[in-house]
């Protein structure tokens, strides 16, 4: 089988990036615009990477334009079409410039986004097409990033594979996986919770999460309480966007404490995560000054929205398809055991509750078993070290799935 490219319609540089006027009509998963990538910090050199802008959805039913990456392997396409994997990645920030596609080497998102690579790689080796959304707002300049909002995330990592299938046509099936690791673990539990019912026409093998982000509510309350400095209260910024991307009546002004808001909330669209854990941003306040006083035991209207937000955020869900969750044990920014606090071990006893009939299977390796990355440490070292058990099970679940069958 013959691929045949799509035509390149995408304006040059940066103004990809910027959205036409859409109106309600097309279906989501279309494309807008497409071009080969030109940016090679942020390319899978095992495929053939394109820049693809395409149509989603936000979680208030309004069209809106998701920018990512769609690779292809170096190889004629199988009976039935490359099987995809829809890649969910980690935390980089809400500002526009920190999202994959966009990457650079100066960027303070740049370790982040380079990690994955080495495994995105492995897959298109393994003749599996890889299509990488940056999400909503990361990316495309018209809006924020709402972190950690499960149907945002959703449906923009399972549009980008019906765009996939739009610019490629047969040489990309309809079987697909979800893979994704810390906020993209997350992502990738609620993607697959969305899938039946907003892309039917896929057949979805599995889902793998590795480390994912679970329990927002009660890290935040920890932090409210916290004496003390510390890089992790950047997250709170990042929470907060999500939760007004899922509620836009929380004014942050009534959440966060009047000189937290004037002077730290407006980096959380200039600065990349790592930027925002810097001593002159949300690093350098200690965790009881994050808020208005008396929260979280007493809340105003707004920081109680805040609340439901971040409680929804937890990928306790019903899932219908094999799910995996690789977790390393000394892992220090996704815990398995953080306690008091819940944690991965904690999310999975709860997804096995609600669904006692799929059972998670659950690798959590013991301490000094996975090799720190030089820069990120375990937690992103579990990526590289979980890699060949997450392709070999991926490939159990997509041949399960014949490629000429129909979707149930």
């Amino acid at each position: 089988m013959e691929i045949r490219p799509p035509i390149e319609n995408a304006p040059p540089g940066d103004a990809f990036y910027t959205p036409p006027p859409l109106l309600p009509g097309p279906t989501h998963g279309e494309p807008i615009y497409q071009r080969r990538l030109d940016n090679p910090t942020a390319e899978l050199v095992c495929g053939d990477n394109w820049l693809v802008m395409y149509r989603s959805e936000d979680v208030h039913g309004e069209p809106i334009a998701t920018s990512g990456i769609i690779a292809l392997p170096f190889a004629d396409p199988p009976p039935g079409g490359f099987p995809v994997i829809t890649w969910a990645h980690g935390t980089v920030g809400v500002a526009h410039l920190c999202a994959p596609s966009r990457d650079t080497l100066a960027s303070g998102a740049h370790p982040m986004n380079a990690v994955p690579q080495r495994m995105l790689n492995y897959f298109l080796k393994n003749g599996w097409a890889v299509a990488m959304t940056d999400y909503e707002g990361l990316g495309t300049t018209d809006r924020r990033h709402p972190y950690l909002l499960g149907k945002s995330e959703a449906y923009g990592a399972l549009d980008i594979v019906r765009a996939a299938r739009a610019l490629f046509g047969d040489a990309i099936s309809d079987r697909f996986a979800i893979v994704g690791h810390s906020q993209g673990g997350q992502a990738a539990l609620f993607t697959a919770h969305h899938a039946p019912a907003w892309t039917p026409e896929l057949r979805l093998a599995g889902v793998c999460a590795m480390a994912p982000a679970n329990h927002p509510l009660q890290q935040v309350h920890a932090g409210a309480g916290y004496d003390g400095y510390t890089p992790g209260l950047a997250f709170t910024a990042l929470f907060l966007c999500g939760a007004i991307g899922g509620d836009p009546s929380i004014l942050p002004e009534e959440v966060l404490a009047p000189d937290v808001y004037r002077d730290r909330w407006p980096h959380v669209t200039e600065r990349c995560r790592a930027g925002l854990s810097d001593k002159d941003s949300w690093g350098g306040i200690r965790g009881i000054e994050q808020f208005m006083p008396g929260y979280p035991l007493r809340t105003n209207q707004h920081q109680a929205r805040f609340d439901a937000q971040l409680a929804a955020m937890n990928p306790d869900l019903s899932l219908t398809v094999p799910v995996r969750i690789a977790q390393a044990a000394d892992d220090d920014r996704v815990q398995a055991d953080p306690a008091p606090l819940p944690g991965t071990d904690r999310l999975v006893e709860e997804l096995n509750a609600t669904n006692p009939g799929n059972q998670v299977e659950y690798v959590r390796y013991p301490g000094n078993v996975v090799k720190p990355d030089a820069l990120l440490g375990v937690h992103f070292g579990t990526i590289n070290h979980d890699t060949p058990a997450t392709i070999a099970w991926l490939t159990a679940m997509f041949g399960k799935l014949s490629s000429t069958d129909s979707p149930a």
